[in-house]
């Protein structure tokens, strides 16, 4: 974590720890928590992506959620609104949970990186390092049982290797130093671009849906 996020922290006197108390106190201290570290990143200028951006996209979705969806980075929709998958990206991830009978408002959302990459390239290493203490918190907070990962960018970033799609769906993974399942699906803006791909979609929700009735019903 770098010495400008130990220093929010400290100044905001924000504690990311779980802690063991009644369901009521810890939804209104993670919420709390997630507020104040909305806040912090909303004034981030860790990286270079601050200067173009309109709007920090914290992410949606209850903070104690049991899933978690991660994906790449901001588009344009969400650089203007300041809210994940909002766009033609989103309404297809809608239709994806929809059809394992999941709904958005049952899941947090985010993305790798919390400002929009100019023309939507992909964020850079340093980029992604700079928003990782930020990522890393909001994983911490929202302890949930699977973690969803959204295009080989957050795939690769989060799972520290460099490994094709084709190597990564369908698998249940997992990440240093969290006993969370992760499991890796295609980017619907992917999809969107390449839609022959939709039969191997399918194939993948299932699998998902199968990892969800094992860890989280």
């Amino acid at each position: 974590m770098s010495s400008l996020l130990h220093k929010y922290f400290s100044e905001m006197d924000i504690n990311i720890s779980w802690y063991k108390k009644s369901s009521y106190e810890s939804i209104t201290k993670l919420s709390n928590e997630f507020d104040e570290l909305r806040n912090i990143i909303s004034k981030c200028e860790q990286c270079v992506l601050y200067k173009t951006r309109n709007k920090t996209v914290f992410g949606s979705g209850p903070s104690n959620s049991k899933i978690m969806i991660i994906g790449e980075a901001p588009g344009k929709d969400e650089d203007e609104q300041g809210e994940p998958f909002i766009g033609r990206a989103g309404k297809l991830l809608d239709a994806f949970l929809q059809s394992i009978d999941l709904s958005r408002d049952k899941v947090f959302i985010t993305n790798t990186v919390k400002c929009r990459p100019p023309d939507n390239r992909n964020p850079s290493t340093d980029e992604l390092n700079q928003c990782s203490s930020f990522l890393t918190s909001q994983i911490n907070t929202v302890k949930p049982k699977v973690l969803i990962l959204l295009g080989k960018v957050a795939a690769n970033n989060l799972l520290d290797n460099d490994s094709s799609m084709s190597d990564l769906r369908q698998k249940k993974l997992f990440i240093d130093n969290y006993d969370i399942p992760v499991v890796v699906f295609y980017h619907p803006a992917y999809i969107l671009r390449s839609p022959l791909k939709k039969s191997e979609v399918w194939e993948d929700l299932k699998y998902l849906n199968n990892i969800l009735e094992e860890n989280v019903c």
